[in-house]
């Protein structure tokens, strides 16, 4: 994503702040709207693909419907709930250069962003349309671990959708899809 919701921030050891990522993640079926009444506030194709997983250093193409499109080198440290993250806008010729270099198909996935109740944004990707090993999962960003820790799909008419929480179970990030779609193919 371009930009980081969340505002909390942490200091390295040289003294500058990285932005952190503080978010859950759900596999869900489908789209939301099937469940409850959300709007929703947009749209993008994505495709994205990792130069490396550990530390996380990926490319992302981020098309709005209707919309833009942005090139986004993005660096993440480790962690399941929180991670440092650094999200940099690059030219297409860079990303297209990047992506040479990877040499391997990129993951597409549609995202839809909707407004909750609650004021938070549930983000929700539809990964590898139409391929064996396709699947659908959600997000929601937070200001705090304690915000994230408390927060209640119930209070957004959520319960049933956001049912299987995945959060702090290593192996269910995109890196780790990557490894097991991309990277065993190669080999």
């Amino acid at each position: 994503m371009m930009t980081n919701h969340s505002s909390a921030q942490a200091s390295s050891a040289a003294g500058t702040i990285s932005p952190l990522e503080i978010e859950r993640k759900w596999m869900v079926n489908g789209w939301p709207e099937t469940m409850t009444p959300l709007s929703v506030l947009k749209e993008e194709s994505m495709r994205q693909g990792y130069i490396t997983v550990e530390p996380t250093v990926r490319i992302r193409e981020e098309s709005v419907t209707g919309g833009a499109t942005a090139y986004i080198l993005c660096f993440k440290s480790k962690g399941l709930l929180t991670r440092k993250e650094i999200e940099i806008e690059i030219s297409r010729e860079k990303f297209l250069q990047l992506e040479d270099l990877i040499a391997l198909p990129l993951i597409p996935k549609i995202r839809r962003t909707y407004k909750l109740p609650s004021g938070l944004s549930l983000e929700v990707n539809h990964v590898d349309e139409g391929l064996p090993t396709e699947f659908w999962y959600a997000e929601i960003e937070f200001d705090s671990e304690k915000e994230a820790n408390t927060y209640d799909p119930s209070s957004d008419g959520l319960k049933a959708y956001l049912a299987d929480d995945v959060t702090g179970q290593p192996g269910q990030s995109m890196g780790a899809y990557w490894i097991k779609t991309r990277c065993a193919e190669k080999h």
